[in-house]
């Protein structure tokens, strides 16, 4: 088990990084799902194509451990990248000029293909079954809306996606009963004034003044037009008004993002970024076209879901493991919010290493919840020692071992970090700082 479990992660670093050097935008995730699609075929798992560059992987439950309520559970990763240019000069660097693994789904896929990997080891021990939604498109492409509609929650009753989110400490996880993430939009505002020369805007009609009152007055729609304690966000995000030196141009272009809770608030947010923009723009004298379009609504968490998650992550990390600092909703966005929609489920951010992961995983599939908190505690660290694994294990089954762990969880834990840094794991050595402390065997 201890060479299995230490290959997989071996196998899903080489996956992340060859992932993120090859990075593909949304749709266009050739090369990505050939990968997928070629790794599971080599586990010897069966999936199938959807929404063109999606993949859907299936492994059934093991019929004698099966029980006649079980659920059918399903994981989605997503697998686009992001038109950024990566300056970052590290080794598995993106070799696509224009797009970068900016957001992680490189991480997410690789450790969605480990997860398969670890679950096809061990498919004589599942008791439900398990499907792996690899989902193209999640950057604005509404791919899970194109998943559904080809049939991807068919037989599904329960679904699960994560974040990695670096923004909260190491080993953390954020999983509220209700909004986990905002919906969004963005919006392009067109001002068109009358150009000339520099040297006579009495003669003109200046764009570019105009976009600039209108950038400031959209900043102030929160606080002065919507209360502050509202989760909501306006930001102008671009500015294009080409021109030369000594010319006012004839058009200035504005681009940003919005982020609100709920439908209510996104139709006010809306109408206040039309009239205000075109208010704005008729005091100096221009032109003004308001275009809005609707991205993701939000991603609400279905309550019982939420709770499984978060009781799941406690037993594997500790009472303290859960991230209570951090105001929710989350304003950034996610399409995940199309399969809540539809059926049960829950989506966490976390800050976690491929292990931490892989742990839970093998702990939702595999033990039928059948540990309590100490002895599941006990079992995760006396199995760090054996099999010299930072963080934790595979969690096979609800077993006790003796004796008791001899040293504090804290100074365990960053041995084994250190231990993995130091063998050449992908670790970032500034998470070890963040390990939560005052927590004993």
């Amino acid at each position: 088990m201890s060479d299995y479990w230490s290959n997989t992660i071996a196998a899903a670093q080489t996956l992340r990084r060859d992932l993120h050097a090859h990075p593909e935008p949304s749709w266009q995730e050739v090369r990505t799902a050939e990968t997928v699609r070629n790794t599971l075929s080599q586990l010897g798992i069966t999936w199938r194509p959807c929404a063109g560059t999606g993949t859907i992987a299936t492994l059934p439950a093991n019929g004698a451990l099966a029980q006649p309520k079980s659920k059918h559970i399903a994981l989605r990763g997503d697998i686009d990248a992001l038109p950024i240019i990566e300056q970052t000069g590290r080794d598995w660097s993106s070799t696509q000029s224009g797009c970068m693994h900016a957001c992680g789904h490189d991480g997410h896929t690789a450790t969605l293909l480990a997860t398969a990997r670890w679950l096809k080891h061990n498919e004589q021990s599942l008791s439900t079954p398990v499907t792996l939604l690899f989902q193209p498109a999640e950057e604005g492409g509404h791919g899970a809306r194109e998943m559904i509609n080809e049939g991807a929650l068919d037989g599904i009753d329960e679904i699960y996606g994560w974040h990695n989110w670096p923004a909260i400490p190491f080993g953390k996880l954020v999983c509220p009963d209700d909004i986990v993430m905002c919906g969004n939009g963005t919006f392009t505002i067109t001002v068109t004034g009358k150009g000339g020369h520099a040297s006579q805007p009495e003669l003109c009609r200046d764009p570019v003044l105009a976009a600039s009152a209108i950038t400031l007055a959209l900043q102030q729609i929160v606080s002065r037009r919507l209360a502050p304690q509202q989760a909501a966000v306006v930001s102008v995000t671009s500015f294009m008004a080409d021109s030369g030196a000594t010319i006012i141009p004839q058009q200035a272009v504005l681009g940003g993002s919005i982020r609100m809770p709920d439908q209510a608030s996104r139709d006010q947010i809306n109408a206040l970024i039309t009239e205000i923009s075109q208010h704005t723009a008729h005091s100096y004298g221009v032109e003004c076209e308001v275009e809005i379009t609707p991205r993701y609504n939000a991603t609400i968490n279905h309550p019982s879901q939420a709770q499984h998650v978060r009781q799941l992550w406690q037993e594997c990390y500790g009472g303290d493991s859960l991230h209570l600092n951090i105001r929710t909703p989350i304003m950034a966005s996610e399409d995940f919010s199309y399969y809540l929609r539809e059926i049960p489920g829950a989506f966490a951010a976390e800050q976690f290493v491929l292990l931490e992961h892989l742990a839970v995983v093998a702990h939702l599939f595999l033990t039928g919840g059948e540990v309590t908190v100490p002895e599941q505690r006990q079992f995760l660290f006396q199995r760090t020692l054996a099999d010299q694994h930072p963080v934790c294990p595979p969690i096979t089954r609800a077993v006790r071992l003796e004796p008791a762990c001899p040293q504090p969880v804290e100074e365990l834990v960053r041995n084994r970090l250190q231990s993995a840094v130091a063998a050449g794991l992908d670790l970032d050595s500034h998470r070890l700082a963040g390990l939560p402390g005052k927590v004993r065997c």
